[in-house]
């Protein structure tokens, strides 16, 4: 790795000094790492003995238990080995059969993007509701744009309880992005993305009666969804991105390896070579090793032994999962090089450098749909720093999105997995169904950003849980208050400098000679020997030592039966697991730590004597305080009647409360809607209306509060307003003693005998 220095660098930034505290710093914090982690080790190691002591039988096992638990554990040995061997045969039946979606509904194909000008391997498809489920034309249709990471299609609706079906069960017509195992021919990112705009609006032709479409982008897909949303923002309705990356750098220490792989291998060019490997195509099995890497106590053990210890009821689940999760597709090489050099090494889609197939580059700011983001801190592919600072980015503060115009909700989930947020009926049932139940009071509400709650309330007489849902005003500082600093970003400034010139070089002198040698057999070859795909070929009917399996394990379980759950000897196979997974868990934690401390030595040094300073992406310009939407908002602050009156009053009361509950919201919407004022209102120009009194409020509250009888020049206008506002507030709000506080000013700025009651 070469760059060169600046020759005009000032002598004291690179010092022996400067670098000597630099790697003093980096020596000091890498110490202190690893007592952290020693400590976290013991308390991991507390927990799993004190859980695991907690459970522990009373008395030592029996002779006749350890006899039972020895013949049950090979019968459980046995029929694992046979579900890995069916594991192999359904992963080759699957990629004979051409690797078709694997949604739980049916489906038929709207455009084949195949047959497109510019030809893509991607699909639109319509979801046919299963027997008993009725659509509404009319309704909201939903679009669910899957991601392509090296998994195949459908993971929006791999289930019944899916992402798929809360919206069916809605009665919300659904469609779908799906895509084929390979590329087309010099496919490109720039085609896939005027297909997928080509998909939406389809589906917008198809509803013309309904409410614009609502986009859900599921991990990648959520870049591809914002993209789409920035490139045309009139076609879309509200975004649901669940898990996506929009901040490729953020993160915090000691968490989020993945975010350092890039730049400890000399950026992107590791990309390129496998792409050239490939013939053209980059194996997503690459990709799919990469996530199994950051937890390879699950990779290697966990989901091997949840599937031993529960054989008799994991065995289904385990297959269906697995034939997801090893249904591997392929990018064209210029795909990947564009998501790579752009994307995670570049960082360009939060920067504002993302250029697009019209000569522009991506401007998040121009998306003016509702986004919900909804993000986990159990994620640690896409943690909710990466989901989040995209916004930090792109605005100053809360107020900056209101002058724009833009709504952005946020949820965070406690623990979820990165595949939990698409795949968890539970997560289905709680979040995603009220994130979709939500969607037209997040398009009710001002702009700005908020932060949406979920709370359990009660159950049902159906048996059904009952949730309250929350919408609460934030600022960017609650963003960031998830990332523990954004100096550590610095250096991967350096790292997208490095990447370009390595790739130049790659491209220059290596690349050449790499395409020479490379063939279609030989890419075939090389995909057919990856790692994961050996594994599944070994453990599969290829394999002759296999065959006998499924007789030894029928006949092993027809002669032997389950022991009971408080055999002892459950608990010391427990312990036996636990200790195992353990050791994996400790190992990884050292692994990341050694990685993160070699990735700030090798930057920090370069960051110390300022190397890839004048190579480095400029960041992006962000507007001033006052930009020119917000000054033309409060040039109009003594400007309208009753109905700006009372929605700047509304707005005022949100204000003060900080927080607004969903049933609240859709009960003002109603009722406002009932009202003599507002009966006739324009839907677009009820909301231009709301847009502009959130920007008067978020910058002068105290002069929107004051001028409000300038609003009302008439005794009866100020009552009739005084009267909407409470007409349309629950009694549970009027009873606020902070809320009836700012009712008590109106009455006393607009002089009127109404009180609010």
């Amino acid at each position: 790795m070469f760059l060169p220095v600046d020759p005009n660098l000032a002598p004291e930034a690179a010092s022996a000094d400067a670098i000597r505290e630099r790697l003093g710093a980096l020596g000091d914090n890498y110490r202190r790492r690893m007592e952290m982690l020693h400590r976290l080790q013991r308390r991991r190691w507390q927990e799993r003995f004190n859980a695991l002591s907690r459970a522990a039988p009373r008395r030592p096992p029996l002779v006749n238990e350890i006899r039972d638990y020895l013949r049950d554990s090979l019968r459980r040995w046995a029929l694992t080995l046979d579900v890995l061997r069916r594991r192999g045969n359904e992963f080759i039946e699957y990629e004979r059969s051409g690797q078709p979606p694997l949604l739980a509904f049916d489906y038929e194909v709207l455009i084949d993007g195949r047959d497109l000008p510019e030809p893509v391997n991607y699909c639109l498809v319509r979801i046919i509701p299963p027997a008993g489920v009725t659509v509404d034309p009319t309704k909201r249709p939903y679009l669910i744009v899957d991601p392509r990471a090296g998994h195949g299609a459908g993971i929006g609706g791999f289930k019944q309880e899916s992402q798929v079906g809360v919206a069916l069960r809605e009665g919300n017509p659904v469609y779908f992005t799906v895509f084929y195992p390979k590329p087309e021919p010099g496919q490109t990112l720039a085609a896939v993305i005027a297909a997928e705009l080509r998909f939406v609006r389809e589906v917008v032709g198809r509803h013309p009666k309904s409410p614009k479409p609502a986009l859900v982008g599921n991990c990648q897909g959520g870049w591809a969804v914002m993209g789409l949303a920035a490139i045309d923002p009139e076609i879309t309705g509200p975004l649901v991105l669940n898990g996506a990356p929009l901040s490729y750098w953020a993160g915090v220490h000691g968490k989020n390896p993945m975010r350092y792989l890039a730049g400890l291998a000399g950026g992107s060019w590791p990309a390129y070579f496998l792409s050239d490997l490939g013939n053209g195509r980059f194996d997503g099995a690459w990709l799919v090793r990469n996530f199994e890497s950051l937890n390879p106590a699950n990779t290697y053990w966990t989901k091997y032994y949840r599937l031993f210890a529960n054989i008799d009821t994991e065995a289904e689940r385990f297959l269906e999962f697995e034939k997801w999760w090893g249904g591997f597709v392929q990018m064209s090489g210029e795909e990947m090089r564009a998501i790579v050099d752009d994307l995670f090494v570049g960082n360009k889609l939060a920067n504002g450098g993302f250029a697009t197939s019209r000569g522009t580059t991506l401007d998040l700011r121009r998306v003016r749909s509702p986004i919900v983001m909804f993000c986990s801190h159990g994620d640690d592919i896409t943690p909710p720093q990466q989901a989040l600072n995209w916004i930090a980015d792109t605005y100053l503060s809360a107020r900056e999105i209101k002058a724009y115009g833009q709504t952005i909700v946020y949820v965070i989930h406690a623990d979820a997995g990165h595949l939990g947020i698409f795949v968890s009926g539970a997560v289905a049932r709680r979040e995603f169904s009220q994130i979709a139940g939500t969607l037209a009071s997040i398009e009710a509400l001002p702009p700005g950003l908020y932060e949406l709650t979920i709370e359990d309330t009660k159950v049902d007489r159906r048996g059904l849980p009952q949730y309250a849902v929350s919408l609460h005003e934030r600022e960017i500082e609650d963003i960031l208050a998830h990332d523990d600093e954004r100096e550590d970003e610095r250096p991967f400034r350096i790292v997208a400098a490095v990447s370009q010139f390595n790739a130049r070089m790659y491209e220059s002198f290596v690349s050449p000679w790499v395409r020479a040698v490379s063939h279609d057999w030989s890419a075939s070859l090389m995909r057919q020997f990856n790692p994961l795909r050996l594994q599944r070929y070994l453990w599969s009917d290829l394999n002759p030592l296999t065959w006998a399996l499924p007789v030894v394990a029928k006949q092993i379980a027809e002669v032997t039966r389950p022991v009971p759950a408080d055999n002892p000897m459950r608990w010391l196979q427990e312990l036996f697991s636990e200790s195992i997974e353990g050791l994996f868990d400790s190992a990884r934690d050292m692994r990341d730590a050694t990685l993160e401390n070699a990735f700030h030595f090798v930057y920090g040094l370069l960051d110390a004597v300022q190397i890839g300073e004048r190579l480095a992406q400029p960041a992006r310009e962000v507007a001033v305080a006052k930009e020119e939407p917000a000054a033309r908002a409060l040039a109009a602050i003594a400007e309208g009647g009753v109905r700006e009156a009372v929605i700047r009053m509304l707005l005022l009361l949100m204000k003060a409360s900080g927080s607004v509950r969903r049933a609240t919201l859709d009960s003002v919407q109603a009722q406002l809607s009932e009202s003599d004022a507002f009966e006739d209102s324009d839907a677009h120009a009820l909301h231009a209306i709301v847009a502009t009194q959130s920007v008067i409020v978020a910058y002068e509250p105290e002069a929107a509060l004051q001028t409000l009888e300038k609003l009302l020049p008439t005794a009866e206008q100020r009552s009739e307003a005084l009267q909407i506002l409470c007409s349309v507030l629950p009694q549970d709000v009027l009873d606020r003693p902070v809320l009836r506080g700012v009712i008590a000013r109106f009455e006393e700025i607009l002089a009127t005998g109404v009180k609010a009651a």
